[in-house]
C-alpha cells in the first residue's frame, strides 16, 4: 500500500510539472464520447501548446481525430511543431493545404520544414505554392540539402550587424526590425560578404556602454558549421565545446543560418531513442501506432531471431548421439551459448555508445579490441572456473565440468572480440551497427557456444 502511494504521489508530482494530466486526458476523452464539445474547449482554454500536443497524442485515434476536425481552428503552429512525427502524420491529414499553409507561414523556419517534410511530395508542394514567394524560396532551399544535414536543421531567422555598428544601433536594430527569430541568444557581427566574423552573447551587448564599437566586444573564436555537416557532428560539437548556438555557413562561408541548442537536443534524443529502438529492434512508432503497423515491423525482426535459432538447432542437431549417449549436455550447452550472448551484446552496447558519440576513433580499434578481449579473458576465466566447478558437482563428471570451462572461456572471449569488432566494421562499411551487430553476435555466439561444447564432449567422453 505504501508503495502504491508512493507511486501515485511520484505519478502527480510528475504531472504538476509538466505534461497533461491522466485526469485531463480522462475527461476530454469522455467529454468526446458525449459529443460535449463545450466541456472539452473548457478544459483545453489556455493550455500551453506543448501540453496541447501531449494531450493530443495521448488520446485514442478515434478521440483525436474527433477532436482535432472539431477544435483544429485552436491547435496553433507551435502546437503543431510539438507533436512527434508518427502521430503528426495523422493530425496534417486532416488538415487542409490551407491551413498547413498558415501554419508554415506563422512557423520558424526550422519548425516549418519540419512541418512540411511529414507530407506527401504533392501535398507539400501544394503548400509550398500556398505561402509567399520569399518563405517558399527558403524552405525549397533547405529541401535540396541532405536529410540528416546541419542545412536541414538550421534556422534561417538570424541577427547579423556590421564590425562598425555600435552597441546602441545593433540594440536599436533588434527592437526595431521585423522578422528576427523570436528567440535567440547570440548576435553574428559579419563582413561585407555576409561572412561571420565573430559573436556577442546577448548578456555581454548589454553590459556595454551604448557607443562602444561590436566589433571590439566581439568573440573572434567562434566554431562555424557547414550546411553539409552531419546532424551527429553538430550535436558532438556543441557537447564538446558547451554551444548555446553555431552560425551555419554555405559553400562560399556566406552565413546562411543558425543552430540552437534546443535544436541539438531534439537530435541528441532522436539518435539515442533510434539505438535504443535498433538495439531491441522495434520501431519508433511501436508506443502509439496502429497494430498491424507494429506486428509489421517486430515480425521483420523476429524473423531474423528465427533464421538464427534454425541455424543453432542444426549444429545441435550435428551431435545427437553425443547428447543420446551423454543426457547432461542437453542442459549444460545452453549455459555456454547463453553466457557468451550475454557477454557480447555487453560489449556491442559499449561499443555502439562510443561510435554514436565519437569517443571512439578509427586509429584507437585495436586498442579497443585489445581492452575488450582482456577483459572478455578475465570474466570469461572467473565464470569458466565458477560453472565449471558447479557443473563438475552437478552431474559428478570432473571431465565434463573442465569442458564446460574451456568451451566458456573460448566462447566469451570470441564474443569479446566479435562485440568489439563487428559493431566497427558495419559502421564503417556505413551501416548501421545498432541493426546488424546484436543478430550477428548473437548468432556466432549461439553457433559456437553448442559447437565447441558439444565438439569437445564428444572428442574427449565418447
Amino acid at each position: 500500500m505504501a508503495a502504491e502511494t508512493f507511486a501515485e504521489s511520484k505519478e502527480t508530482s510528475q504531472e504538476l510539472l509538466f505534461g497533461a494530466s491522466s485526469e485531463l486526458i480522462e475527461d476530454i476523452s469522455r467529454a468526446l464520447d458525449h459529443n460535449d464539445f463545450p466541456e472539452v474547449g473548457r478544459l483545453t482554454e489556455g493550455l500551453h501548446a506543448a501540453d496541447m500536443a501531449d494531450l493530443i497524442m495521448r488520446l485514442s485515434p478515434e478521440a483525436r481525430e474527433k477532436f482535432i476536425i472539431v477544435f483544429k481552428g485552436s491547435i496553433t503552429p507551435e502546437t503543431l511543431a510539438e507533436i512527434d512525427d508518427s502521430i503528426r502524420k495523422d493530425v496534417l491529414e486532416i488538415l487542409s493545404t490551407k491551413e498547413i499553409a498558415a501554419a508554415v507561414s506563422e512557423l520558424e523556419s526550422d519548425d516549418a520544414l519540419d512541418l512540411i517534410s511529414d507530407l506527401e511530395e504533392a501535398q507539400q508542394q501544394e503548400v509550398l505554392r500556398a505561402i509567399s514567394a520569399d518563405e517558399r524560396a527558403i524552405l525549397e532551399e533547405v529541401l535540396t540539402y541532405p536529410e540528416d544535414s546541419a542545412g536541414r536543421l538550421m534556422q534561417h531567422e538570424i541577427v547579423c550587424v556590421p564590425p562598425f555598428w555600435t552597441v546602441g544601433e545593433t540594440i536599436s536594430f533588434v527592437r526595431d526590425t521585423y522578422g528576427l527569430p523570436d528567440t535567440f541568444y547570440t548576435i553574428y557581427v559579419v563582413d561585407s560578404r555576409y561572412q561571420p566574423l565573430g559573436e556577442i552573447y546577448l548578456s555581454a551587448l548589454l553590459r556595454h556602454r551604448l557607443d562602444t564599437i561590436v566589433s571590439e566586444i566581439m568573440q573572434k573564436t567562434q566554431k562555424v558549421v557547414s550546411v553539409t555537416q552531419d546532424q551527429g557532428e553538430v550535436a558532438d560539437l556543441f557537447r564538446h565545446y558547451n554551444l548555446v548556438s553555431a552560425p551555419v555557413v554555405d559553400s562560399s562561408g556566406r552565413i546562411v543560418g543558425m543552430i540552437t541548442l534546443d535544436d541539438v537536443f531534439e537530435v541528441v534524443e532522436e539518435e539515442a531513442e533510434k539505438d535504443l529502438l535498433n538495439l531491441a529492434k522495434v520501431h519508433e512508432s511501436d508506443f502509439r501506432g496502429p497494430v498491424a503497423t507494429i506486428a509489421y515491423w517486430r515480425i521483420r525482426w523476429l524473423l531474423i531471431t528465427l533464421v538464427n535459432t534454425l541455424i543453432a538447432s542444426f549444429v545441435i542437431s550435428r551431435f545427437q548421439e553425443s547428447i543420446h549417449q551423454i543426457s547432461a549436455l542437453s542442459f549444460l550447452m545452453t549455459i555456454n551459448a547463453a553466457m557468451g550472448g550475454n557477454a557480447g551484446m555487453q560489449v556491442v552496447t559499449i561499443i555502439i555508445r562510443a561510435l554514436g558519440t565519437h569517443s571512439l576513433r578509427e586509429s584507437e580499434t585495436w586498442k579497443a579490441v585489445g581492452k575488450e578481449v582482456s577483459v572478455g579473458l578475465i570474466t570469461g576465466g572467473f565464470f569458466s572456473l565458477l560453472l565449471g566447478g558447479i557443473a563438475a558437482l552437478w552431474v559428478h563428471d570432473m571431465r565434463l565440468g573442465i569442458i564446460l570451462s574451456l568451451a566458456l572461456l573460448a566462447n566469451m572471449l570470441w564474443a569479446a572480440f566479435a562485440g568489439t569488432i563487428l559493431p566497427i566494421v558495419i559502421h564503417r562499411f556505413g551501416l548501421d551497427p545498432a541493426v546488424s551487430a546484436g543478430p550477428l553476435l548473437t548468432t556466432t555466439t549461439d553457433v559456437l557456444g553448442y559447437a565447441i561444447f558439444l565438439g569437445l564432449a564428444t572428442l574427449f567422453l565418447l
